[in-house]
């Protein structure tokens, strides 16, 4: 892939730049700015290269509709703001735009499409769509490896009109991800959470040819108790999950990876409840499961300790509720020390992943930390992914 840190002379050169600032919007205002903040190096960098700069970017799923609710304004007043510079809105039918036109004087610099989603055919993955996105620039950079697993136009199509190049972000990101799945260092371990099993499946299984250890976590390790038959009280689970527990265990007996899952959990009898610990054989009929216990977090902290590299996808508990959030904050503590000293490879993702380490402030004491959802576990599969494909 060429990346974007390979470029030579990008003087006045028009650079389109796909990015991912989907962001939480609410009466206008931005509720997490992570994603934004995130690719403000690319912009920094294109602008010191005298680059002028066309953002494209969507906000939810308008499906082809004009949506004033998501309208890109407040993340153009955002980066207004952050950038200190002044930026435009081009609000104006894009097919109606030229490469001559679209920036009216010398002193513009950045422009932003407003949502590329508000056409139909950007999720068609139509080319003339894309052809005619193309024209408006010299280089197409994506930065957006969150959308990466999306064949849409402004996506994978684009590539095939226009010199194209991997953004600083996005490179990061795929050297982050190859090295915890084929430039490994062992012992590797995985802390795997979420809701739904059903959803991660691929993933383990995956993992499981290559990982030492996984470690089931959150309201999905309830599905693993339930198989291994012990009582889960009325915590949530997944029904017939059982071919697919089944699935993951045999997969990680014919590699040698182990599966661990809690012996002992903080529960309550509601969400906002406070906790108590009990041992896997102790659980109550109306107790639901919201956390690891303290001895599973010894024992987590063990595994981390004796691994070289560490993948974490998913928080232990129901951490919205502080009495729940032990796991998930100690997990996270453990693997930052050991990643600052320098003994520890450690890849985080995943949107409430992420919000735990926002919550303790440790965002940056970790090798790598994803926002990408989908293109992150698409990637973990094994899948090819379609706007890294169009760059290969």
């Amino acid at each position: 892939m060429k990346k974007i840190k390979d470029l030579g002379d990008l003087n006045q050169k028009i650079v389109l730049l796909r990015v991912d600032l989907n962001v939480p919007l609410q009466n206008n205002k931005i509720l997490d700015a992570t994603r934004i903040k995130k690719v403000i190096p690319t912009i920094s960098h294109l602008l010191s290269e005298n680059a002028k700069i066309i953002i494209i970017t969507h906000v939810g799923r308008p499906k082809g509709k004009k949506i004033i609710e998501l309208s890109l304004q407040p993340i153009c007043d955002y980066l207004k703001s952050e950038l200190n510079l002044k930026i435009k809105l081009i609000t104006e039918n894009l097919n109606n735009l030229n490469k001559k036109n679209i920036f009216s004087n010398n002193d513009e610099k950045v422009l932003l499409l407003e949502n590329i989603r508000f056409y139909p055919e950007e999720e068609k993955d139509d080319i003339e769509f894309a052809k005619k996105l193309a024209s408006l620039g010299d280089i197409y950079v994506n930065e957006a490896f969150s959308c990466s697993h999306r064949a849409h136009a402004s996506v994978s199509k684009i590539t095939k009109f226009i010199p194209s190049y991997g953004g600083l972000h996005l490179s990061n990101e795929i050297d982050a991800l190859y090295q915890i799945t084929h430039n490994i260092k062992k012992p590797v371990s995985c802390i795997i959470g979420g809701s739904k099993i059903s959803t991660k499946i691929k993933v383990i299984t995956n993992l499981a040819t290559k990982y030492d250890n996984i470690i089931v976590v959150g309201a999905m390790a309830n599905n693993f108790i339930k198989y291994n038959n012990h009582n889960i009280g009325k915590s949530v689970f997944e029904k017939n999950s059982e071919l697919i527990v089944k699935e993951i265990y045999d997969s990680a007996k014919l590699n040698d990876c182990k599966i661990i899952y809690p012996k002992d959990f903080l529960v309550g009898k509601n969400l906002n409840d406070f906790s108590n610990n009990r041992k896997i054989n102790e659980i109550e009929n109306d107790d639901i499961i919201l956390d690891i216990g303290l001895e599973t977090i010894k024992y987590i902290k063990n595994i981390i300790n004796n691994s070289k590299t560490i993948l974490w996808n998913g928080p232990a508990g129901y951490f919205e509720n502080e009495n729940f959030a032990t796991g998930s904050y100690e997990i996270a503590k453990e693997i930052s020390v050991k990643t600052k000293n320098s003994k520890l490879f450690s890849v985080i993702g995943g949107g409430d992943t992420v919000s735990v380490l926002n919550k303790l402030n440790l965002i940056h004491n970790f090798s790598f930390v994803s926002t990408a959802g989908g293109a992150f576990l698409e990637y973990l599969e094994g899948k090819e992914l379609p706007g890294i494909k169009s760059l290969n």
